[in-house]
């Protein structure tokens, strides 16, 4: 008889045990993927509608190298029966496993058959049922992400043990489902029995269904399918050929770019109303958040270039996830990072004049940038002693971090070196699992370069560079110019830096400069004799990830030109380095105010615009004093009212229509507010949508409006939608009054039926910047509810609950409170690492205000 080298099981007799893990520690994982392989799993499901609960049934087959104990993973549901190889034995359930007793088992070919009942809830479990206010309708949907697919059915849930997924599910006659592969038969009477073909091996977290009255939408031969639940059908009919047209185009350049074929029989988007995520990869079958596809806001160009990026970073998954799977969830960047990135790449191939890599820069490093300056900061590859932790792998590390490094790794290795090691990896591991170093190697094999030395650095490492350059000229001519590398947390090591640099000059054209970093201290002799540049950029195009701020003399030139920078890339990342300086509390905020109030008006690329409105409101609402505050609002409401009236694109003028609404304060700015919501004013060519209203609602309750409730009264009588009675929780949020604060509160906590998203989306409404006095008293018990919140809520909404509690803060009482927090309570390092990287926020917001008081 096998026994596990780590004694997770105490056994007492021979069908009973004692001491079953909880979650999934890895050396479990290990020893089941050693032992077990030819996994096959055939379930059925009864869905019915309005219930707490389904009833299924499974017939797991495997094969075992010897006949030993296992634990398969069920948890929250209950079974009714067992049985092993034709046997059947007593159900023993303990800390979400299910014991099969050796003495039942065999060396070779194993079936267990299950007889079980999951839990079905609107929140917080793995079967989501979700109940359409339009009209009434009901849809069921997965969710197994990282490791609930237990919650749902009895399995091994690990990534690195991939079965073969056969479905028949039974639903009323009337719904639709979708799974991974074609249906294969069916009935259709009273109830509707799908049969689903079975699957090509995939892990347990990307088998899905999702069921209900949904349609399919432009059902066209060699698109994609796009299903949408009933009550939006009409407005699919519009928004969905752009979302298949570029999702199928994808599918060509990706099959192509790897060097292999659309891996799986079929592929289907499914859009999910409130989905916890903008999108989850199932193999065949990608769920779409339904607000990320069917805008509840009048779409910028900028959102439908989004919507773009998500469908193509799912559609990458099917290769990189899903057709080669990561073997644990420390590499979770293998599939996340490799899909943001790649979805840039190819939208730069499907549209190659949308200025693809400027959006990259503003979409991916100003996340990434910011973690990686805190003390909550991980390595992209990260230790999960037990996937019940596996939540904590997911942020900005590997959704920005890890695609900002493989733009840096293809600049070094060049392009074709680069998609050799993709082909080399991807042909290696077909419906397999793979670790990052098996694709350093494979990159090492493609380019003949060495790359142990980098991976070491940027995968196992925390944290980044900050780079500075200085320079000098004599003559007219640079007679130095070097750069330093330094780490930002002063943890010491030296950084494989490879770079470009810029040499800017008034009256021509700029010189570029490619330059290796891999000691503190680095000559550029190349620029040496060089003219004398106006300023120096040492990341241009940005190919490099680190902290690059301008020298001193630099930044004072970029700030008296910038405005007449025509490289729309290049006038983008000077921008960025200016709110840098902001952040590093070198240069003051109401310096970036001032300059942004000069220069904003007349920019005319809508991305720009957008974060540089965005940060103006930043620095407005969290850098400044109330004072210099009142100095600059006014100024710009009236430029944002302006501006969406009278720009000449469509896209800048709701870029600048949801600047005024974050920023109007003042009674004239929430005059403004109500004009557009009464109709009184427009703006121009652009009809506001259900939630753009909605936000106007809100910061009208938020800023105390005489008429704010008047107004809400008004706008829940004139919308009854779904969608509408949703926002009105969201808005109610913002109401200024602690009895309101405290109600909602409680329901966050205690009120297991309020959908997810909704309280998702009520937390910046309940923490309204302009409330902190009103919130600081929720400050502690949100910290303390953090174990909680980990536990029962999905992957992304712990960063969320304390970007609003901790964000919502300005001042050095909550700052010193957080602190405090951290140096007397005793909880999990993952949670100590979240909050860490989110009160740094609020540790440079006191540190800006005390340098510029």
């Amino acid at each position: 008889m096998y026994w596990p080298t780590a004694v997770f099981f105490l056994f007492f007799a021979s069908t009973c045990f004692a001491a079953a893990p909880t979650g999934i520690p890895r050396e479990l994982a290990r020893e089941r993927a050693q032992m077990i392989s030819a996994l096959r799993y055939h379930l059925f499901f009864r869905l019915v509608p309005h219930a707490s609960s389904t009833v299924g049934r499974e017939e797991l087959a495997f094969k075992l190298k010897s006949a030993t104990p296992l634990l398969v993973d069920y948890r929250e549901g209950t079974v009714s029966k067992v049985e092993v190889n034709s046997d059947t034995v007593p159900v023993q359930q303990q800390n979400g496993h299910i014991l099969l007793p050796a003495e039942k088992l065999r060396a070779g070919e194993n079936r267990v058959i299950f007889e079980f009942e999951s839990p079905v809830a609107p929140a917080g479990k793995a079967i989501t049922r979700y109940e359409d206010k339009d009209d009434g309708s009901e849809y069921v949907y997965t969710l197994f992400v990282p490791m609930d697919a237990s919650m749902a059915f009895p399995c091994f849930d690990q990534p690195d043990l991939k079965g073969r997924f056969k479905l028949e599910i039974e639903v009323p006659g009337n719904w639709t489902v979708i799974s991974n592969t074609p249906v294969s038969g069916g009935d259709r009477e009273s109830r509707t029995r799908y049969y689903f073909l079975e699957t090509q091996p995939i892990s347990t977290y990307l088998f899905a269904f999702a069921a209900g009255p949904f349609r399919k939408v432009h059902d066209t031969p060699g698109l994609p399918g796009v299903y949408v639940r009933q009550s939006q059908y009409t407005r699919a009919l519009e928004e969905a050929p752009e979302l298949q047209q570029v999702t199928a185009d994808g599918m060509k350049f990706l099959a192509d770019y790897f060097a292999q074929p659309f891996p799986f029989p079929k592929y289907d988007l499914v859009l999910i109303p409130g989905f916890a995520y903008g999108g989850m990869e199932h193999a065949g079958a990608t769920f779409l958040r339904e607000e990320s596809v069917l805008f509840r806001t009048a779409p910028t160009h900028t959102d439908v270039i989004g919507r773009d990026l998500l469908s193509l970073h799912e559609l990458t998954h099917q290769w990189f996830g899903d057709f080669t799977t990561m073997r644990w969830f420390d590499d979770l960047w293998l599939k996340e990072g490799f899909a943001q990135y790649m979805a840039y790449r190819a939208l730069d191939q499907l549209k190659p004049n949308e200025h693809v890599w400027q959006r990259f820069y503003l979409a991916m490093k100003p996340a990434a940038y910011a973690i990686d300056s805190t003390l909550g900061t991980t390595p992209i590859y990260q230790d999960i002693d037990n996937l019940q932790n596996a939540k904590s792998a997911y942020g900005a590390i590997v959704y920005s971090k890890a695609p900002g490094l493989l733009r840096q790794l293809a600049f070094i290795l060049g392009d074709e070196h680069f998609r050799g090691g993709l082909r080399i990896y991807l042909k290696e591991h077909q419906y397999g699992n793979a670790e990052w170093n098996d694709l350093v190697k494979a990159f090492e094999r493609a380019s003949g370069r060495p790359l142990e030395e980098w991976a070491r650095a940027w995968i196992r490492r925390r944290g980044m560079p900050q780079v500075d350059v200085s320079w000098a000229c004599n003559g007219g001519r640079v007679t130095r110019l070097s750069l330093t590398q330094k780490d930002v947390l002063n943890e010491g090591g030296v950084w494989p830096i490879a770079t470009q640099i810029l040499l800017s000059y008034a009256n021509a054209s700029p010189m570029r400069i490619r330059a290796e970093l891999s000691k503190p201290n680095t000559d550029v002799a190349e620029a040496v004799s060089k003219p004398c540049p106006a300023f120096v950029s040492a990341n241009d195009q940005d190919y490099a990830y680190g902290r690059f701020l301008l020298d001193a003399e630099s930044r004072r030139a970029v700030e008296n030109s910038i405005s007449k920078i025509g490289d729309l890339f290049e006038r983008t990342m000077l921008w960025g380095s200016l709110w840098d300086s902001v952040r590093e509390a070198q240069l003051a905020p109401a310096d970036y105010l001032s300059l942004t109030r000069q220069f904003l008006p007349d920019e005319q690329d809508e991305s720009l615009a957008q974060s540089l409105t965005s940060r103006s409101v930043t620095a407005l609402h969290r850098y400044v004093n109330e004072q210099t505050r009142a100095e600059f609002v006014t100024n710009f409401e009236s430029i944002a009212s302006s501006r969406m009236q009278q720009a000449q694109d469509q896209g800048l003028r709701i870029v600048w229509f949801r600047a005024f609404r974050a920023l109007a304060e003042t009674p004239s700015g929430r005059e403004g507010l109500k004009q557009l919501l009464a109709g009184a004013s427009q703006v121009p060519g652009v009809q506001l949508r259900t939630l753009d209203r909605w936000g106007m609602v809100t910061a009208l309750i938020a800023h105390s409006d005489p008429e704010a409730d008047k107004v809400f009264a008004a706008e829940r009588e004139r919308d009854h939608t779904g969608d509408g009675v949703k926002y009105a929780y969201v808005a109610e949020a913002a109401r200024p009054d602690a009895a309101t604060k405290k109600r909602y509160f409680d329901e966050y906590l205690h009120n297991a039926n309020r959908p997810e998203d909704w309280i998702e989306q009520s937390l910046a409404a309940f923490n309204y910047w302009n409330e902190s006095d009103l919130t600081s008293p929720f400050l502690r018990p949100a910290l303390e509810a953090l174990p909680q919140v980990k536990r029962d809520r999905k992957i992304f909404f712990v960063l969320a609950w304390l970007g609003a509690f901790i964000g919502g803060q300005q001042s050095a009482t909550a700052d010193a409170e957080v602190h405090d927090w951290l140096n007397t309570t005793k909880i999990d390092s993952d949670l100590r690492l979240k909050v860490l990287e989110v009160v740094d926020e609020l540790d440079r917001t006191v540190k800006i205000r005390q340098r510029y008081p």
